[in-house]
């Protein structure tokens, strides 16, 4: 029922749900035909979930639907590449991060917890009066946000949404799981709110790693034509000197970029979206 009803939005399920549903109508049949055939259906219907969950938990996965992990080729032809940056905005680390871009000339999209924006508007304001792109990282992130299901899902994103909207006057267009954790049911609402999901190319796990040596390491090592790349501004674990990581590696990054003739553009200017710029 709920499938049909999903459908009729314009939802088209994913490999992996359309591969689901076919095992499930196809283990109903089997019990059907012959009661006796129990355990296995039980145990096909066991092994799908597993591989459900385990693809939940797989960021870059796009099983359970269209998952950016890189730039379209038009963007990486033109030598684009998109520094994202999750869970602010800080007080703190964010205006910093800010002057960083504008001295290296660079965009970034900015991955905003809703209830971190209602907390900090002019931060947020500040992000797009610079240029770059805020985009809907949930409202809360919470913990439990992959065990959601489909309300609670539409629910948590168009909270996200509508905080957004009313501080920038900018409506997000691309959606970030908390963590990159999800299940079926994401896809779906993602598709009734219009957002597309983005995780990334090469993350420094710069929120539990706090050697700045380290994570520049790992993002050096995707910064190439196409590639996402991902900082915290919140959340961002500190160097020995309490510094948050992402100010020590950001420079080197964008200077890195820099040299090599790329161009850090917003995941909407990548995709060549006409209406990027539009406030409501």
């Amino acid at each position: 029922m709920i499938y049909a009803v999903l459908k009729n939005n314009g939802w088209k399920p994913g490999f992996l749900i359309r591969l689901s549903i076919a095992l499930h109508v196809s283990a109903l049949m089997l019990v059907l035909a012959d009661p006796g055939q129990w355990r296995w259906a039980l145990g096909g219907f066991i092994a799908n979930h597993i591989v459900l969950a385990l693809a939940g938990l797989w960021p870059r996965c796009d099983w359970l639907g269209s998952n950016w992990t890189q730039l379209p080729d038009s963007a990486s032809a033109r030598n684009e590449v998109a520094m994202t940056i999750d869970d602010g905005p800080d007080p703190l680390v964010t205006p910093q991060v800010l002057d960083i871009l504008d001295r290296y000339s660079a965009k970034a999209t900015f991955f905003c917890i809703g209830a971190n924006a209602v907390q900090y508007p002019d931060l947020c304001r500040e992000i797009v009066r610079r240029g770059h792109a805020v985009e809907n990282h949930s409202q809360r992130h919470c913990h439990n946000f992959s065990f959601l299901g489909y309300c609670g899902f539409l629910r948590e994103l168009q909270a996200g949404q509508d905080t957004l909207v009313a501080i920038t006057g900018q409506h997000p267009v691309f959606f970030r799981a908390p963590a990159g954790l999800r299940n079926p049911f994401l896809d779906p609402a993602l598709h009734r709110l219009g957002l597309q999901l983005a995780s990334w190319s090469m993350r420094g796990f710069d929120t539990r790693i706090g050697d700045a040596e380290r994570v520049k390491s790992r993002l050096m090592r995707g910064l190439r034509s196409g590639a996402i790349l991902l900082l915290h501004d919140g959340n961002s674990a500190r160097t020995a000197a309490g510094i948050p990581v992402i100010l020590e590696v950001l420079p080197a990054v964008l200077a890195a970029g820099t040299a090599a003739k790329l161009n850090f553009v917003t995941l909407r200017q990548a995709r060549g979206d006409s209406k990027s710029q539009e406030t409501t």
